[in-house]
């Protein structure tokens, strides 16, 4: 899907389809592309001359983060978070994000839709303006740390809605969707690293481009994506340290299981053993007695009671 935004009187708007697509020239323009075709690509490409290499890239699920320039286009290329649906909970993962400079145009690549660009479409950021490319760069990346941060806090606070249930009762469906979020951090630990990298090389880059404000936005940006790698650094710690308590205490539980199972075998196992010296096919006292039966059940009941409390006194039984 294209979508192609110019500016006009210093609003957004959307150019029409038919435009697009019988030669209207892209120069001034933001297009946005979401999970693109082949033949979108070759549309944008011929238009800007933007190499399909750069914009293919961002169709990559497991692309790093990097800045890539050649003579046509700069590319600016990021991760962000976003939600993948399970059939019960939620859970998260990161897609890259293409930011695109050539032939005048500024072009936008991602797998899936996202916030992050519908929310200058419905003119929800303040100061946008896609004739100051390098402040619109700023302002995708300053939505993503504060993305991650959101994301972040929901994650703790489904861990800590896991954890309650678990304290009640522990089941596998808990312990997954523990693991799950654990993954997810993982994600976003890796994405906040290489995207902290890239907001260090971009201000190298484009430092004398940058005017005042773009210099404080700039800072905003990285303030909040390291706090946001801190976050997601102590929430991984936490969490890893619940699943491994977890996990040792769904251990000790199996543990005291097995324990008094052996317990209660011995148990059984002394009655059975005198009811079988009883039962040979060889004379044996009391053959024959009538009150005989009584003795062997009050021998197998005394037995019984010793081998309980010795068992009890060694906690066997506890």
């Amino acid at each position: 899907m294209i979508q192609v935004y110019e500016n006009i009187n210093g609003a957004l708007n959307a150019l029409p389809p038919e435009s697009v697509l019988n030669g209207q020239s892209f120069f001034g323009c933001w297009v946005n592309m979401v999970n693109p075709d082949d033949k979108e690509i070759e549309l944008v490409c011929k238009k800007t001359g933007v190499a399909e290499d750069l914009i293919k890239s961002a169709l990559d699920e497991e692309e790093t983060s990097r800045i890539e320039m050649d003579d046509c286009a700069s590319m600016v290329l990021f991760n962000i978070p976003v939600i993948e649906d399970e059939e019960e909970y939620y859970t998260y993962s990161t897609l890259p994000f293409a930011y695109i400079r050539g032939g005048g145009a500024v072009i936008t690549v991602c797998l899936n839709e996202t916030t992050l660009t519908t929310d200058f479409v419905n003119g929800r950021v303040k100061d946008f303006s896609i004739k100051k490319p390098t402040r619109f760069l700023l302002q995708i990346l300053y939505k993503t740390a504060v993305k991650f941060l959101q994301y972040l806090k929901q994650i703790d606070k489904a861990s800590q809605r896991i954890q309650s249930e678990l304290h009640k009762s522990m089941k596998n469906k808990e312990l997954i969707q523990l693991l799950d979020l654990e993954n997810s951090l993982v994600y976003f630990s890796t994405a906040l690293r290489t995207n902290q990298v890239v907001l260090d090389k971009l201000q190298r880059i484009e430092k004398n481009n940058f005017y005042e404000e773009d210099e404080d936005l700039w800072e905003d940006v990285s303030i909040e994506n390291r706090q946001a790698l801190e976050m997601c650094n102590i929430f991984r710690d936490i969490l890893t340290g619940t699943m491994d308590a977890f996990a040792s205490l769904i251990s000790n539980n199996l543990n005291i299981v097995m324990k008094l199972l052996a317990a209660l075998t011995i148990l059984i196992a002394v009655p059975s053993m005198i009811a079988a010296f009883w039962g040979m096919n060889t004379k044996v006292p009391w053959e024959g007695k009538i009150w005989g039966f009584w003795i062997v059940i009050g021998i197998s009941v005394v037995s019984c009671i010793v081998t309980g409390l010795i068992l009890f006194k060694k906690k066997m039984l506890k």
